[in-house]
């Protein structure tokens, strides 16, 4: 936690908010709260000690916190805004791979729901500036759900389409999580903030 790349937020005796960058495993951190994948960045909760782990990791179970994410994906979505709304589960043939599954399938049973808001931000040649609201937390679900709908995330080495298109100096996969609402202890909502990293507002800078 000591460690400078680690931007602290806020601070109190239950909670520590740190802004991650990418390339920083979540999974590293004793008594995380939630997890981003290593390759996104932005507000990471940690809590101080077990009663707090608890209480914040309760509210993540209940669908009780609010999360925006930031995201670029390739093309242009045709609608200003829309729900993904589907089952989501382990992909047979790649373990950490996973992949939208429809109700009706024979092979939905117990996968998972998974469901994503999203809306137009801004709107360029070939990609589209996304924020994102997932109001459930499955693994990759951002990912697996904009390329099940064939935007895939600008970037993305696991869930990318073959000769995808990627803007030069990109190195990661162009999202971020910037904002958190969550309750605290003493009964206050708080709404954390962390602003898009300077290497993916210059890549939006460059874009036509």
């Amino acid at each position: 936690m000591a460690d400078e790349k680690l931007g602290k937020i806020f601070e109190n005796e239950d909670l520590l908010v740190i802004d991650k960058p990418a390339g920083i495993n979540s999974d590293d951190f004793e008594k995380r709260i939630h997890r981003l994948d290593k390759d996104t960045s932005g507000v990471l909760l940690i809590a101080k000690n077990d009663k707090a782990l608890a209480f914040f990791q309760k509210q993540f179970k209940n669908k009780e916190v609010s999360k925006k994410y930031l995201c670029l994906v390739v093309g242009n979505i045709s609608n200003e805004q829309g729900i993904i709304d589907t089952l989501i589960g382990r992909e047979k043939k790649r373990g950490i791979k996973q992949k939208v599954y429809l109700q009706q399938s024979p092979d939905a049973k117990g996968k998972r729901d998974a469901k994503t808001e999203y809306k137009v931000v801004k709107r360029y040649k070939d990609y589209t500036l996304v924020e994102v609201m997932p109001k459930t937390g499955r693994k990759h679900q951002i990912r697996c759900h904009f390329t099940y709908l064939g935007y895939p995330v600008v970037g993305d080495k696991l869930y990318n389409f073959k000769n995808q298109i990627c803007p030069k100096n990109l190195s990661r996969q162009f999202l971020h999580a910037y904002s958190i609402k969550i309750k605290m202890l003493n009964g206050e909502t708080k709404e954390f903030f962390s602003e898009l990293p300077e290497e993916l507002q210059e890549i939006t800078n460059n874009l036509n």
